[in-house]
């Protein structure tokens, strides 16, 4: 079977770089499977876990929106943030979490209900990803 390799890099350091069977990132029109061949693109990234198929195993990483660029034996995916499972902190994510949603729930103005938003989605992503 043939890979691909994948980057997966934030501002602050590389991520991930490895041969790959496939991979499944969330784009704004929906989820998107990405197997060797794939025709080349460019497309901006939700706030969702990656999904990363290679040698037989599953590995999900926490994404926090960015780009994803298919090119022909390669896929780069530009995050704002990103973390694997091991390395988020749960505790602090659960503590984010309920601080966005007690945001959510008092009157603000609208800018403060999108930003409680998107904590709350960066929260809830990173508690998947880590399995809690």
């Amino acid at each position: 079977m043939s890979t691909f390799l994948l980057e997966i890099v934030t501002p602050e350091r590389l991520i991930y770089s490895e041969q790959a069977d496939s991979l499944v990132v969330r784009g704004l029109e929906g989820e998107l499977g990405i197997l060797p061949g794939h025709v080349p693109f460019v497309t901006p990234l939700q706030i969702a876990p990656v999904t990363i198929k290679a040698n037989g195993k599953e590995q999900k990483i926490a994404v926090a929106g960015g780009f994803v660029e298919v090119r022909k034996e390669k896929v780069v995916i530009l995050a704002e943030s990103a973390e694997l499972a091991n390395e988020i902190d749960v505790d602090r994510a659960r503590a984010a979490k309920e601080r966005a949603e007690t945001r959510l729930s008092s009157n603000r103005d609208q800018f403060d209900h999108r930003r409680a938003e998107l904590a709350l989605q960066k929260a809830m992503n990173r508690l998947k990803v880590s399995g809690q």
